[in-house]
């Protein structure tokens, strides 16, 4: 590796930040149930305590995205709570996801309930969540709704979507200046015939509707089998609308495996993509790296530093890309020569440079290792095991 290589990755390092979620540290599972951890939070003091702990060894986690059902027991009196946890434990409050799909009114939708008291109730709770948001100096709120129906013929499809356009320009109403909505998509589940925001189009064009602060929140295990997300994320580019992204990995639908478990040559084409337009801008975009996965094999805290590790390497490859060579190749139509020249920076072992970085930072070399002999782990599997093994607690 030259210095120029060595460069870039310092740089790619410096730049990049990934937000780390509350829940990702909390007992979760699939719809039959859930094996529950020893070590895994309880409270959201512990959720932001594992947040820090992850932080600290890796240097690039500074927000925790918030969940306000789970993170917020009562409501918005719950700020108070949120800024002291973030003075502590050094990690402050992310996105505020509200949550939309739990309460049992939300069973035939929330913006698209056909009972138009459940829909007044669900934008309620939208406005209450960019309140706190504003409290706590959040920028974005992350929007996913559950809504669809399982059997043809059981909604109105074009009615339903109406009433998501109504009420998403009402919620883009309230946010102050420099806020943000990210509208998320899911093609099926719970849902299983249709999906009220089913893909990136309609994600758009709601976005679109809502007004200029609205943006698109590209979770990647959103997809159906063998999409290309890059795609995607290369057309929300050119129409500056990508907002942000919500990281996992998946073999078969959305498995929120950790990052890159899979195939982590999709998550460095996607970093190509946004760094490419970067490039060509000349100017660093806007977006929201944030992980969204259930860790409900591997341990907790593991598997949050696994993904983030994974996440700055992958990126460190993409920083690689020669693009004024892909660029000469692209225009010349080498297909084999521009093909070479990602397969090129994927192949790069950025490692030896990362532990320099983290050298030069105070930060330990192997993040892993560290957290596994530092005792943290021990600790709280000690503190909390015997509320773990009494939980009978939801998907939170």
């Amino acid at each position: 590796m030259n210095s120029s290589q060595a460069d870039k990755i310092t740089r790619a390092l410096n730049q990049f930040r990934i937000e780390i979620p509350s829940w990702g540290f909390s007992n979760t599972g699939t719809r039959f149930g859930k094996f529950l951890q020893a070590a895994a939070a309880t409270t959201t003091e512990e959720k932001f305590s594992d947040a820090g702990q992850v932080h600290l060894l890796t240097g690039v986690c500074p927000t925790i995205a918030l969940h306000v059902l789970w993170d917020f027991p009562h409501g918005i009196e719950s700020v108070d709570d949120i800024r002291k946890f973030s003075a502590e434990y050094g990690v402050r409050a992310g996105s505020i996801n509200p949550n939309l799909f739990q309460d049992q009114e939300y069973k035939y939708g929330s913006f698209g309930n056909p009972d138009p008291e459940v829909r007044a109730r669900a934008f309620e709770h939208t406005r209450d969540s960019i309140k706190i948001a504003t409290n706590l100096g959040s920028r974005d709120i992350a929007l996913w709704f559950a809504d669809g129906s399982n059997y043809p013929g059981t909604a109105h499809i074009r009615q339903r979507k109406r009433w998501f356009e109504e009420l998403l320009v009402a919620a883009h109403g309230e946010l102050r200046a420099g806020q943000r909505l990210l509208i998320e998509y899911k093609p099926f589940e719970p849902a299983f015939y249709h999906t009220d925001i089913a893909d990136w189009g309609m994600a758009l064009h709601l976005a679109r509707t809502a007004g200029p602060q609205a943006r698109v929140l590209v979770d990647t295990g959103h997809h159906y089998a063998s999409q290309n997300i890059e795609q995607i994320v290369a057309w929300l580019l050119s129409e500056q609308r990508l907002g942000g992204f919500h990281f996992n990995d998946r073999r078969y639908a959305d498995d929120d495996l950790t990052l890159g478990s899979i195939d982590p040559y999709q998550v460095f084409r996607i970093f190509h993509e946004i760094l490419f337009y970067e490039w060509e801008k000349g100017e660093q975009t806007d977006i929201a790296f944030m992980i969204d996965q259930s860790h409900n094999l591997k341990g907790k805290m593991e598997a949050m530093i696994q993904t983030v590790n994974m996440a700055q390497e992958l990126y460190c490859k993409a920083a690689l890309v020669d693009y004024p060579q892909l660029a000469g190749a692209q225009q010349s139509c080498d297909l084999v020569r521009a093909e070479s020249v990602l397969q090129d920076a994927f192949a790069t072992d950025v490692r030896p440079v990362m532990r320099e970085w983290r050298r030069s930072k105070g930060l330990p070399e192997d993040p892993m290792e560290t957290f596994r002999l530092n005792g943290y782990l021990e600790r709280i599997t000690r503190e909390r095991s015997a509320r773990n093994a009494g939980s009978v607690s939801s998907y939170a």
